[in-house]
């Protein structure tokens, strides 16, 4: 923003859109233009007033650094520009460091200031980001990184360079312990700081329109001579390739990052379950005698049938406070697969589904809920989350099977399910999946190899869609409803065989007759689930979960007196 003369009071020209805007509330609005949505810089000191609470701000110290290694001059000895960042910006450095809470929960703050050199990664900064991380790893706090950086600082030379190491050293600390990091990206993180501190975050989120990237839009146009795509670098084309959790404007920051820090506050304290849950579960059917023999074929079809709850729908209905986090880190976000975290009666969860969609738009969106190898690996990646954040995971299974396209296989879709089914072996905090509709292959077993395996009443849950096996062993699609039955894909076939643990009843008519009702009978089932686990210590939980699913397929050996 800068002053603009064609007015007589104080106004500003947007840097955005060049819309004049009046400057007191410009101010009001966090520096964001109510034209456009602009998002313009804000100094460390604004920055901290904008996330944390007013009170208790604690600016945390670092050891003293060398201000000048190399004796560096360009133009002008670096020792003046120093001077000249320090007098402009009120800071000693380019990052400023305190501790403090956001909406109440305790917080270590790093918030970086553009303006003092272009937010460059010096010893002096990446000093100070190592023992914010030091305190965070001390007191058990989660640490919050505001990146704004051009990268590493030329002046410092190699020693610049090895800060980059000696900070993700720092995260790779908290990580080990269990201590969260929320890295928010701010316009603009180049270079250094986004190859190390700001793109380790457990969650990633960004302003909109922030840049992130390691090298510079400069930088790569004059290196490969070509034009740069429309926003490239920008958070939104980031959120994209699964490279970002998401993207909040700056008024909706404080909230947001509050949701995360609420999590991990739960997770370090006493972990109690409401009492209300252990008596609340629905009338579930357990042995497979309690349930009436159904037509496999018309099973299929009300498993199949388009107005059943998605995933997002459990989420509003089950879910306070749900925040959506996207993206594998690697190569994109699958829109099949959707997941994050929230609250049910204040108890923070995991939540991870497929979704499928409710029309035909939604439907083709969301790729009829076959996902690619990007949905498996960035459920992996929150179910990580989960486990480090010490949070119970819930897993809605609705696919008709993962994505069989020429895509999916040169990214390695045999991998990423493999890798899921050893990750949810091994993960040491509750992990329950509902079939809520259909359970298509490897596809559905990469999210349920869980401690309790539930199933809505019209679920199915199959080797193969009844379609494919007609056409592999009747060479014929229309015998499609003989193979549903020979593949005995129902619920009262999938409880007699042990692969779930019970049946949650149905409104009549099925699911999609009265979705709100079918919502409060899943999380019923849910949460009487959860209480049942919570008293099992993390080191159970893998040995029942192994043994479950090391007894499938086994003959039963009988013992002669």
């Amino acid at each position: 923003m800068r002053l603009d003369t064609r007015a007589t009071a104080r106004w500003l020209c947007c840097g955005g859109c060049r819309d004049l805007v009046y400057a007191e509330h410009f101010v009001r609005d966090l520096r964001v233009c109510p034209h456009c949505g602009h998002h313009d810089r804000l100094g460390a000191h604004e920055r901290l007033s904008t996330l944390l609470d007013a009170h208790p701000v604690i600016p945390l110290d670092a050891a003293p650094t060398l201000d000048d290694p190399l004796g560096f001059a360009d133009t002008r000895p670096y020792r003046d520009r120093l001077a000249q960042a320090r007098g402009g910006t009120g800071l000693d450095e380019a990052v400023l460091c305190a501790s403090g809470t956001i909406l109440g929960r305790p917080v270590v703050a790093a918030v970086m200031d553009f303006a003092f050199l272009g937010g460059s990664l010096g010893c002096a900064v990446g000093e100070r980001i190592t023992a914010a991380a030091e305190h965070a790893l001390a007191t058990a706090t989660p640490l919050l990184i505001v990146s704004a950086s051009g990268g590493a600082r030329m002046q410092e030379g190699v020693l610049s360079l090895m800060q980059m190491v000696k900070t993700a050293q720092a995260l790779g600390a908290l990580d080990a312990a269990g201590v969260p990091v929320i890295s928010l990206i701010t316009d603009p993180t180049y270079g250094g700081v986004a190859a190390s501190y700001a793109t380790l975050g457990d969650v990633i989120l960004a302003e909109p329109g922030a840049h992130l990237g390691f090298a510079g839009p400069r930088v790569i146009a004059q290196t490969i001579r070509q034009p740069l795509p429309e926003g490239f670098q920008t958070a939104e084309t980031l959120l994209g390739q699964g490279l970002i959790d998401a993207i909040r404007p700056r008024a909706a920051l404080r909230p947001a990052i509050a949701q995360i820090l609420d999590a991990a506050a739960w997770a370090r304290g006493d972990r109690a379950l409401p009492a209300a849950w252990r008596d609340d579960a629905p009338p579930l059917a357990r042995r497979a005698e309690e349930l009436p023999v159904r037509d496999a074929w018309r099973t299929v079809r009300l498993a199949r049938h388009p107005g059943r709850p998605t995933t997002l729908d459990y989420t509003g209905w089950l879910l306070d406070d749900f925040i959506e986090l996207c993206g594998d880190r690697v190569s994109g976000d699958c829109p099949a697969i959707v997941g994050g975290i929230g609250r049910v009666d204040g108890v923070p969860v995991m939540l991870i589904g497929h979704q499928k969609g409710h029309d035909t738009r939604e439907l083709v969106a969301r790729n009829f809920g076959m996902s690619s190898p990007a949905g498996y690996r960035k459920a992996a990646r929150l179910m990580r989350l989960a486990e480090k954040l010490r949070l119970p995971i819930v897993t809605l299974v609705d696919t008709p099977g993962a994505y069989p396209g020429v895509e999916a296989e040169a990214g390695g879709q045999a991998h990423a399910i493999a890798e899921n089914l050893r990750l949810m072996s091994r993960l040491t905090v509750p992990v329950v999946a509902v079939v809520t509709g259909e359970g298509g292959s490897g596809g559905a077993l990469a999210l349920a190899v869980a401690d309790r395996v539930l199933a809505l009443a019209n679920a199915v849950y199959s080797v193969i869609s009844p379609e494919g096996c007609a056409a592999i062993l009747w060479r014929d699609a229309s015998a499609a409803p003989q193979a549903a039955a020979a593949l005995r894909l129902g619920v009262r076939d999938l409880l007699g065989h042990g692969v779930i643990d019970a049946v949650i009843p149905e409104p009549d008519g099925g699911a999609h007759e009265d979705p709100p009702r079918a919502a409060q009978l899943v999380r019923r089932a849910v949460t009487a689930t959860l209480y049942e686990l919570a008293g099992l210590d993390p080191a159970r939980l893998v040995a029942e979960r192994t043994r479950r699913f090391r007894a499938f397929g086994a003959a039963a050996v009988e013992v002669s007196a």
